[in-house]
């Protein structure tokens, strides 16, 4: 069976988990600007081939000699949308690193103990809520970054699914990047540390 290495892209960086033991370590192209409400990534197009380089250099230091034998596991920002996922997917693996990639949202990766949730996290131009199903994406709400209001989304909460309307389930809400302080009343705070836990351990068959 194939390798698998769990990594994340962040708000600004990409983490990818170290070889041995559950720690990640950061991957940060040199020279890209990060533009206001424009994920970071976006910039990698400019100068594909040295970004792909240079990712495929980070990941043979950290990984050895078969690192290219190894699959990606891609945990993306839940606001990811379909042409980004394609880019996404298209530069990781024409980027020499591996032998196949796969992606789940954070949303989807957040809780390893309920079929059914809410998620609730904050990227860089979005506040995305996202009711999760048998690991599905049953349904998705987006607000502007810098213009929401947080008693809608609570209230959004409540009845993002048809499904949910008249049963309750557990709300999560995604800190990885450390900015959801002030939506700690809507649900369990899941911190850095418990994030980075549950990636660690990643099942590739769900992804």
């Amino acid at each position: 069976m194939a390798k698998t290495i769990p990594m994340i892209i962040t708000n600004d960086s990409i983490l990818v988990k170290k070889k041995e033991g559950d720690e990640f370590v950061t991957f940060k192209m040199p020279g890209i600007d990060v533009d206001c409400n424009i994920p970071f990534y976006h910039q990698f197009a400019k100068k594909i081939s040295e970004c792909q380089y240079n990712f495929k250099q980070f990941i043979k230091k950290e990984y050895g000699k078969k690192y290219s034998k190894s699959v990606l596991a891609i945990i993306t920002p839940d606001d990811t949308s379909p042409l980004e996922y394609i880019f996404i997917n298209e530069f990781f693996l024409n980027s020499g690193a591996c032998k196949a990639v796969c992606q789940m949202t954070m949303g989807q990766a957040i809780s390893k103990n309920h079929s059914r949730y809410i998620s609730v996290s904050k990227s860089s131009r979005n506040i995305i809520l996202q009711y999760i199903n048998n690991n599905e994406v049953c349904a998705k709400k987006y607000y502007d970054f810098n213009n929401y209001d947080i008693k809608s989304i609570f209230e959004d909460a409540k009845r993002l699914h048809i499904d949910i309307e008249y049963e309750g389930v557990p709300v999560f809400v995604n800190n990885l990047n450390m900015n959801m302080e002030e939506f700690s009343e809507m649900g369990q705070i899941v911190t850095p540390k418990e994030f980075l836990d549950k990636i660690a351990v990643i099942d590739v068959e769900k992804v």
